[in-house]
């Protein structure tokens, strides 16, 4: 299986159409694609609409993210929408629709994009302090001198002292 039938494959999955637009700046020729959606009825480029069961929320003027994505402001953050017969939830790491068995409580992002996020955290603090990078992983308490540094400065009777944490 190609990347192009990948693409279409999900372009079909996602109620889409594919749209090839030609574009001539006086020299080249260009083709882009863009993807057009449609709503149950069929037609063509349609006014984008939340994907919510009984959501009337249109979307022309909201932001690109709740455009692209098919989904309006009170869906995007509802603990519990009703998409395609089922009770899901926006995920946002994903940026999609999950079933509500795939999150921890009133989380917003699934257990997959969590485990990855926190694996990838758990990675680099473990990677730093172990490389003695010379930062300082904790804020000092008062009157804790370990990530103190004195810088003396020679020339006068008197020296100096500045600390930089």
């Amino acid at each position: 299986m190609d990347a192009t039938s990948i693409f279409k494959d999900k372009a079909a999955d996602d109620d889409s159409l594919e749209e090839e637009d030609d574009s001539y700046d006086g020299e080249f020729l260009f083709k882009k694609k863009k993807l057009v959606f449609a709503s149950g009825s069929g037609k063509k480029g349609s006014e984008p609409s939340c994907q919510a069961e009984r959501c009337l929320a249109d979307l022309r003027d909201a932001k690109r993210y709740y455009r692209r994505h098919r989904v309006c402001q009170v869906h995007f953050k509802a603990a519990v929408v009703t998409v395609a017969g089922l009770r899901q939830r926006f995920c946002q790491q994903c940026s999609r629709f999950h079933e509500l068995s795939e999150f921890d409580d009133t989380k917003r992002s699934c257990r997959k994009r969590l485990a990855g996020h926190n694996e990838r955290r758990r990675k680099g603090s473990s990677e730093s302090r172990g490389e003695g990078s010379g930062r300082c992983q904790n804020q000092p308490r008062e009157g804790d001198n370990r990530c103190e540094t004195l810088i003396a400065f020679p020339g006068t009777p008197t020296y100096k002292q500045f600390r930089i944490r």
